[in-house]
């Protein structure tokens, strides 16, 4: 028996290949949307992928459970909660997967949301290994709040955090403390608050460190699980209809977005409709130095597909700008990861702009701080934990479209979040709304000569 354990850093995702080294039979876990290393994974191994089992809907990212099912004919397997679209065959506490001399075990873990589940693996007789999908996360658990209106069943935060307290207690903490904990997302994703680096860990480490898994009244477990949630980016309720549905192929999908001709001159950008908001993904000092109306400067890097789902809503259509064909690529995979690419009115590469941004001068700044609006565009916890700047503005960046005109232009504008990549983005939607009545600096990486936290 083997398990692979794949991640997709910028997703913060973590998907299983569980392999029967018997019967050359492998069942995956929580898929991406790309199912190439899956299938990699199988021809390396000579080995069939036979079922591919969905811990629940996703709402950060779209799964691949329904391409594995009509590329391989593997079996897909689910709650019958989920209420799924896709074929797909019922897994509920006391159904068993047998793949050789292992079993895997259904038990229903509801709480991050309603149609959750988490497997058990068996082998030999013995457990050795549970995948807890967004229900147990190491150093953390899943996040209550994001089923209030999305999915086939929909539940109020308090409700699932309630039946959380019970799933941990009731169900995974019943298994022995050397079973492996295998989660389907690491630190930095947006399913939970506080989770570890590691990307695995056991029964009996999470029951000794794991703050969820402490002793505590159920009333207080509640409060602290619904408490400094991070916000709810724009297309996870998306993303949880899509899993619902199941996705269409990658490949078919993104060979339908068009592809228009380098914006490189004024004559080019007559291809632009003026209304469609440009996600402009160059560098930026590229940017910077020339760009175009209407555009965010949202780097390809970072989070780019959590910031790209955050700012636009699904069903907007937006113009995908890279600085090359090669970044082009990438950057039209990265949409797809969250079922974003039917939305890209064009893609498209470009060097040229004809809006340039205004120049930061840290020394001047730093001596005249009164002299500027700050906008601190990070989440509101972060600005209440970490506070750097004084009579700060926090306007958080997934809401700054929409609050941007809460913004005072009688004097100039600085924006900032913890390292550059978030007031990138910020900076050009405040300058973008000024239209150059107001100068608008983006603080970028010098916010680390003031971040003392």
């Amino acid at each position: 028996m083997k398990i692979e354990q794949f991640e997709d850093k910028n997703l913060s995702h973590y998907s299983y290949a569980i392999l029967s080294e018997c019967e050359n039979k492998i069942v995956l876990v929580d898929p991406s949307r790309n199912i190439q290393p899956y299938l990699a994974y199988a021809e390396l191994h000579q080995a069939k992928i036979t079922g591919v089992i969905e811990t629940h809907p996703h709402a950060d990212f779209v799964s691949g459970h329904l391409e594995l099912h009509q590329t391989t004919g593997a079996a897909i397997y689910c709650s019958k909660l989920v209420g799924a679209a896709y074929p797909h065959q019922t897994f509920d506490e006391g159904d068993v997967i047998n793949v050789g001399k292992i079993k895997l075990k259904a038990i229903n873990t509801p709480g991050h949301s309603p149609d959750s589940i988490s497997i058990i693996l068996e082998h030999e007789g013995k457990d050795k290994a549970i995948f807890t999908g967004d229900t147990l996360f190491i150093g953390d658990c899943g996040r209550p709040d994001l089923r209030e209106k999305a999915g086939n069943l929909t539940a109020k935060r308090e409700e699932l955090a309630g039946q959380m307290y019970h799933s941990l207690r009731e169900k995974l903490m019943k298994l022995d403390n050397e079973v492996i904990v295998f989660p389907a997302h690491g630190a930095g994703t947006l399913c939970g608050k506080a989770l570890s680096d590691a990307s695995h860990s056991t029964i009996g480490a999470e029951r000794m460190r794991n703050w969820s898994l402490q002793e505590m009244t159920e009333d207080k477990f509640i409060a602290e699980l619904n408490a400094d949630q991070p916000f709810v980016p724009a297309y996870f309720p998306f993303d949880v209809d899509v899993n619902k549905k199941g996705a269409s192929s990658l490949e078919t999908s993104l060979a339908k977005v068009a592809v228009g001709n380098p914006v490189i001159n004024e004559e080019t950008t007559d291809q632009l409709e003026s209304n469609i908001t440009i996600i402009d993904t160059r560098p930026s000092e590229q940017y910077k130095a020339h760009h175009l109306p209407n555009s965010v400067n949202l780097m390809n890097g970072g989070k780019f597909e959590t910031w790209l789902g955050s700012i636009m809503a699904p069903e907007e259509p937006f113009y995908l700008l890279a600085k090359d064909d090669a970044d082009l690529q990438i950057l039209l995979n990265r949409a797809a990861k969250i079922g974003y690419e039917p939305f890209i009115k064009e893609a498209l590469v470009m060097d040229y702009g004809t809006v340039s941004s205004d120049k930061f001068d840290l020394d001047y700044f730093r001596k005249h701080f009164a002299d500027f609006t700050i906008i601190d565009v990070r989440n509101k916890k972060e600005h209440k934990d970490y506070p750097i700047f004084k009579d700060s503005v926090n306007i958080p960046l997934p809401e700054l479209m929409e609050r941007v005109r809460e913004i005072p232009s009688h004097k100039p504008v600085a924006v900032h979040c913890a390292s550059g990549y978030r007031s990138a983005a910020g900076s050009s939607i405040v300058a973008d709304h000024f239209g150059g009545k107001t100068e608008v600096y983006d603080i970028s990486d010098a916010i680390k000569e003031f971040d003392h936290s």
